[in-house]
This record gives structure tokens, C-alpha cells and sequence, in this order.
């Protein structure tokens, strides 16, 4: 399981012209499940997305997590974080799960990161046409993968 990490002022999903979920000071949280996936990575990644220390503190040094900035989450999947780019120009994203395996993931790792923040977690729409729009603050990018925990 991968996730990509956004400090973000701001940031909202729309579908079909219509606004479905936004946030302001927080976290946007790019999901891409696969096959070998579990409960245990949802459970890991949700723990590592609310506590990393990437909020400014009052000396401006990032030392404060979102729980701390009482920051707000969005969480959009992306099967595309597990593209194949290794031959040609074309990606392949046999690696990403299938629905059936993926969806039930990705309700477990939203699920899993209310209750670590302590309030409800605004999220995409599983495999819709979304047009995500952020402002990413710092900009601050962090990619975490289940499968190397370094």
C-alpha cells in the first residue's frame, strides 16, 4: 500500500461539476492499494499519516502533526501510484488491486484514520473521474510505502 502525503491549506474533489469533499489546513492523502495488501498496512499507514510532524510549530520548525494543528484529512484513491514504468513510455498497473480487494481496503484505512483523528475524514469517490485541487502548503510531499518501512 502507497500513499502520498500533501500538506495542504486547502484542498477539494469534484465530480461531474460538483464539489463532493474539502478541506482547509490538513492533509491530502493519495492512496494506491495492491493485491498483497492488508488490514495490517491500513493500519500502519493510518498510525504514520496522523502523527508525522509536518505542521510548523511557533518557531516555524515542523514538529506538530495534524491531530496537534487540529488539521482535517482528505483521502482520494489512486490506483496510478502503483504505475510500472520500467519498459516503454506506456505505464502498466498490473500491480493495483483489483475493487474488490481495493475498496474494502481503502473504507479500512479512512475508517482507520478517523478514529486515530478523532473526527471524520472527508474522501474521494472510488474509481470516479475526480478533479482533485490543492494548495499545497510548502510545499510539504512525503510518500510512504507499507512494503518499505524504512
Amino acid at each position: 500500500m502507497r500513499i502520498l502525503i500533501q500538506r495542504v491549506n486547502e484542498a477539494s474533489v469534484e465530480i461531474g461539476g460538483e464539489i463532493t469533499a474539502e478541506i482547509k489546513t490538513g492533509l491530502l492523502i493519495l492512496v494506491g492499494i495492491e493485491e498483497a495488501d492488508s488490514k495490517e498496512d491500513c493500519e500502519w499507514l493510518a498510525g504514520k499519516a496522523v502523527g508525522l510532524r509536518i505542521f510548523d510549530d511557533e518557531s516555524g520548525v515542523m514538529n506538530r502533526s495534524v491531530i496537534e494543528v487540529e488539521g482535517e484529512m482528505l483521502v482520494v484513491s489512486q490506483f496510478t501510484l502503483h504505475a510500472m514504468t520500467k519498459k516503454g513510455n506506456r505505464p502498466s498497473y498490473i500491480k493495483a488491486a483489483k475493487h474488490e480487494i481495493a475498496i474494502p481496503l481503502y473504507e479500512h484505512f479512512c475508517n482507520s484514520l478517523s478514529e486515530k483523528l478523532g473526527k471524520k475524514v472527508q474522501t474521494g469517490t472510488f474509481a470516479a473521474d475526480m478533479k482533485v485541487a490543492l494548495v499545497n502548503n510548502g510545499p510539504v510531499t512525503i510518500w510512504i510505502d507499507s512494503k518499505n518501512k524504512e
